[in-house]
């Protein structure tokens, strides 16, 4: 796997990472104050610099420490994360994106937001930080003549601990797993983005924790590397979850250090705490990072049975030097024999911990297009080799038949299984539509709420990645036109902040994404005279509700009185209804005066097979989506009336419902066919209610893959996609919506033209 591969590994990484952070955002703006949730938030953005730095990502590294500081108050409780708060940090984390976006595509990002969203998160973690406390009294010892006593290692023991502010989820208790660890980092560490404060921060929240530093390799100050890394840290850590938990705090940085983790006992004897521990000149605010004074975060110094005094001269004594490395002896003896259970513990912790959680994989979205693909060729395939044996057999009970039934089966379970490696949730989608909430709410003036619901509805991915611009468009359009200001709404007796719910939900074998506000609704006499003005429509055109609030589909319509950067050049609604149809979809307005509006769309679940009816009309043969189809029928003589000139109406269970000859309406033919002759599909088509398509005869119903017309071909007027049959015929698919709206007197050229684009 070359760089290249990696980083574009880390990437993907970064936009889950990303989705995380705006998740756990948004639920702390709801008044979530889980712990974990905010540990969430805080690992995210710390994930993402770790990563950022390894590849030299200056920007967006500054920016997310900058971030991470700030995200790191609220995490030790030193900064309330009210409305205001959360406000900067959803706007930092939007410019976060933005970041790495640039990094990833190569593109710019806007410098004076960036700076300015930098200058707001210093502030809140300077100004909302508590001042400094006195610090905890400590008996100050007499300068020693001679340097401190160290173990064999040179290390100088500096009693440290996290107080609650940052300490671990739960007190250590007695016989809780003890281990050592050994962390040298390197200047590459730091050179990439890493902190080790953080780092012993991060492992504090485990348990109880003391820290030796070594301070040996530095170097006198002219000799100082700015760059360079000195200090080693020995640190004692009681917890109980595991030596899987410490590597992962350092799982960022362990290419960039030497680590070393070891399992002790902790009990009494160890030798460790057998030695009087004194006070070293070392200044431990450099572990504070200016999130906590220094002085919170020093525990005070063990007291030896003597005084400070009497230890160090007793420490100098040949004797307390011989304990000295006896105990150092009997520590070296345990953690070699701990050594090996050590091990064995920590392979049964990480299986178990593997067991629990699913496995996944990255896979290459071309791979799995070509693996869908050559599955669709299976299906036809297949669907041949019965049309041949069936043609050839005539009893219809060979061994070959039943073979082949099993293989339908096998291949149907494949296709399913393969579509559903495709199928992803809406979630991604959603929440980048957080965003442009914000966006518009903040460029109007105006206070909007996003619901989301239904965010783990599957999809697949093709549908997925064409649903971001027509849901943009439409958010943007009802934050802009739809939600009133909040003075208005005041007014009106409404709740100020203005509700924009966005809901996904599965429906008969496709999917329903609604989008619902609580505004003003459509103004349909503004948007009547709209549409005369712009000669749209004629003066005198007698118009439904609904086809006045569909005008605002038309290219060129708007109700802006002017032009803006959100909104006024006519294009939103016109892109909204055209891409959603190029996806095999429709589109309603349900809109009340004064409530609000509901926009409906309607979108197939995958854009790879469907299952139809395969029907004969007029000598063509057709597959119609059984999605949309409630039933067949045979129509009888004294089912059928007259309905005006050229309509007719057949009688359902005591109700009427309209006839549409397919033939006709795709000009098949050029008389009308006889209903009786035929059989009638009722359908329901969204917005259209049910009508009844009358074709010659069917003839069966199959599984059939979408063969995109207008990439091979043309765009034909009532046809949707095309397919290829068992008999190696090419079928076309019929476009339910298209037909009955045609019947309906619509233009299905006007209609179409919509769909023939993007």
């Amino acid at each position: 796997m070359d760089m290249n591969e990696i980083k574009e590994i880390f990437f993907q990484e970064c936009e889950e990472q990303l989705a995380e952070l705006e998740s756990g955002l948004l639920k702390m703006n709801d008044g979530d104050r889980d712990p974990e949730t905010v540990n969430a938030v805080f690992r995210a953005v710390h994930s993402i610099k770790g990563g950022a730095g390894a590849f030299g990502l200056d920007d967006l590294v500054a920016f997310a420490h900058v971030f991470e500081t700030t995200l790191d108050c609220v995490r030790s409780n030193k900064l309330e994360p009210t409305q205001d708060v959360l406000k900067v940090m959803l706007k930092a984390a939007d410019v976060l994106a933005d970041l790495t976006n640039a990094a990833r595509d190569g593109g710019s990002v806007d410098q004076a937001r960036s700076r300015g969203l930098v200058k707001e998160l210093e502030a809140l973690a300077n100004g909302d930080l508590p001042a400094p406390s006195a610090a905890v009294a400590v008996e100050a010892a007499p300068k020693p003549a001679a340097p401190a006593p160290t173990d064999d290692s040179g290390f100088q023991p500096i009693p440290f601990s996290f107080d609650d502010d940052f300490g671990g989820d739960e007190p250590a208790g007695d016989g809780m797993p003890e281990y050592e660890v050994s962390f040298k980092p390197r200047s590459d560490l730091y050179a990439k983005g890493n902190d080790a404060t953080l780092l012993l921060r991060d492992l504090a929240r485990h348990g109880e924790m003391s820290i030796f530093c070594d301070m040996d390799a530095l170097p006198g100050l002219p000799d100082l590397d700015p760059e360079g890394a000195y200090f080693k840290w020995a640190i004692s850590i009681k917890t109980d979850k595991g030596e899987d938990a410490i590597r992962t705090v350092f799982e960022f940085a362990e290419w960039d250090c030497d680590l070393d983790i070891r399992q002790t006992e902790s009990e009494a004897g160890t030798g460790r705490e057998e030695l009087p521990m004194v006070p070293v000149p070392f200044d431990l605010s450099i572990l504070d990072d200016g999130a906590v004074p220094a002085a919170e975060i020093i525990e005070e110094v063990p007291a030896p049975k003597n005084d400070a005094a009497a230890a160090i001269a007793a420490a100098e004594t040949a004797s307390n030097v011989t304990q000295l490395a006896a105990a150092a002896a009997r520590v070296e003896k345990k953690e070699a024999a701990m050594a090996a259970a050590a091990a064995s513990n920590a392979a049964v912790a990480q299986n178990n911990a593997a067991a629990g959680v699913g496995q996944t994989i990255r896979v290459d979205l071309d791979r799995v297009d070509r693996l869908i693909n050559l599955v669709g060729e299976l299906v036809i395939n297949q669907a041949m080799l019965s049309q041949s044996v069936i043609e050839n057999d005539n009893n219809g009970t060979s061994s070959i038949n039943m073979g082949l039934e099993e293989l339908q089966q096998l291949t149907r379970e494949i296709q399913d299984s393969v579509m559903a490696i495709r199928a992803q949730p809406v979630k991604p989608v959603f929440q980048r539509m957080s965003r442009i909430v914000r966006e518009i709410a903040d460029m109007t003036g105006k206070s909007i709420r996003l619901i989301t619901e239904g965010e783990n509805t599957e999809v697949d991915k093709t549908v997925i990645d064409k649903l971001a611009e027509p849901l943009t468009h439409m958010i943007r359009n009802a934050v802009d036109h739809g939600i009133e200001s909040p003075e208005k709404r005041t007014t009106l007796g409404k709740n100020p902040e203005g509700t924009v719910r966005l809901t996904a939900k599965h429906r008969s074998g496709r999917i329903l994404i609604e989008l619902a506000d609580d505004g003003a609704g459509i103004n349909r006499e503004r948007v009547r005279q709209k549409a005369i003005d712009n000669d749209l429509i004629a003066a005198d055109a007698n118009l439904s509700d609904e086809e006045i609030d569909n005008l605002i589909f038309l290219p060129g319509f708007s109700t802006a009185d002017k032009i803006s950067d959100i909104s006024g050049r006519g294009v939103g609604m016109d892109v909204v209804k055209r891409s959603i149809q190029a996806l095999g979809g429709r589109i309603n307005i349900t809109s009340k005066p004064g409530q609000g509006s509901v926009f409906t769309m309607s979108l197939p679940l995958t854009l790879a097979v469907l299952d139809g009816m395969v029907v004969t009309v007029a000598g063509q043969t057709l597959v119609v989506p059984l999605t949309a189809i409630v039933e067949t029928l045979q129509p009888e003589a004294s089912a059928i009336h007259s309905f005006g000139a050229n309509h007719r109406l057949i009688s359902i269970r005591n109700s009427f419902c309209p006839l549409v000859d397919v033939g006709r309406i795709l000009n098949f033919r050029a008389t009308q066919a006889n209903p009786v002759e035929g059989v009638a599909l009722l359908v329901e088509s969204e917005g259209g209610g049910q009508r009844a398509l009358m074709v010659d005869a069917i003839q069966g119903q199959r599984q059939v893959v979408i063969k995109s017309l207008e990439a091979n071909y043309t765009h034909v007027p009532g046809i949707a996609a095309a397919t290829i049959l068992g008999d190696g015929r090419v079928a076309l698919i019929l476009d339910v919506d298209a037909v009955v709206g045609a019947s309906r007197g619509q233009s299905m050229k006007a209609e179409i033209s919509y769909a023939a684009v993007g």
